[in-house]
């Protein structure tokens, strides 16, 4: 084991993760916005150790540097959902703000622990989505932006393979977490919840189960992507959903 780092850790999986990191050994800086929730985390376990962190605020992310002098794990998990638009009515200020923590904030925390990950032989693991590999209508944007994250690992894949950096990508479909969809649907919690209905979903822990399960694998192994869905989630469009 050794040190991660986990942005988003405030909620939903990036929570999750941390929680399992720290109870399979890891020392995890839990990374976020919301320093009372990452304080909450960080009682839970003496492995927690909260930072605050906005992906979209690039002197923010380049104090990860001092903050995290040593890293072996990155969990890029910071992203979101913020609408449910067709192309054709979509507000481009939502758009790039879901660019911007999904993508661009990507960039920003791989720039700023790198170097770190480099010294260690670490890993890259990120959280992506089957969004990123299935289109859905109204899903433009965020498919967009989880399309850009499958090339950035795939990308990253190759620029760091001589330096023993290793990248992955856990991808997966209908997470059922506290605020992923409330996010999406504006607080809208009736249609947030609509979304879920007659599936069992997957849960944050299910994630961060797989995630842990691929930062565990020899140091000559390279998990480069897992899929994970629901049984009864098929594509971005077939789901079957029972009463």
């Amino acid at each position: 084991m050794g040190i991660a780092l986990v942005t988003g850790a405030s909620s939903g999986i990036g929570a999750a993760t941390a929680r399992r990191l720290a109870a399979d050994g890891w020392e995890v800086v839990a990374a976020a916005r919301r320093l009372d929730r990452l304080g909450e985390l960080a009682q839970e376990n003496p492995r927690i150790r909260p930072c605050a962190l906005d992906v979209t605020d690039p002197v923010s992310v380049a104090a990860l540097a001092d903050a995290v002098p040593a890293c072996d794990l990155l969990v890029a998990n910071a992203g979101g959902a913020l609408d449910l638009a067709p192309v054709g009515s979509a507000d481009m200020d939502t758009w790039a703000r879901m660019y911007d923590v999904n993508v661009l904030g990507l960039v920003r925390t791989v720039q700023a622990v790198l170097p770190a990950l480099q010294a260690s032989g670490g890993h890259i693991v990120m959280t992506g989505s089957t969004a990123g590999r299935w289109v859905y209508e109204g899903g433009g944007g965020y498919v967009a932006a989880k399309h850009a994250v499958a090339a950035l690992r795939d990308t990253l894949r190759l620029e760091l393979v001589e330096s023993s950096v290793r990248v992955s990508e856990v991808a997966p479909g209908l997470v059922n977490t506290e605020e992923f969809s409330l996010r999406r649907f504006d607080g809208d919690a009736e249609r947030a919840a609509a979304v879920y209905t007659g599936v069992d979903a997957l849960t944050a822990d299910d994630i961060a189960d797989v995630i842990a399960w691929v930062a565990s694998r020899p140091a000559h192994v390279n998990i480069d992507l897992v899929q994970v869905t629901p049984q009864q989630q098929a594509s971005a469009t077939k789901v079957v959903r029972r009463t």
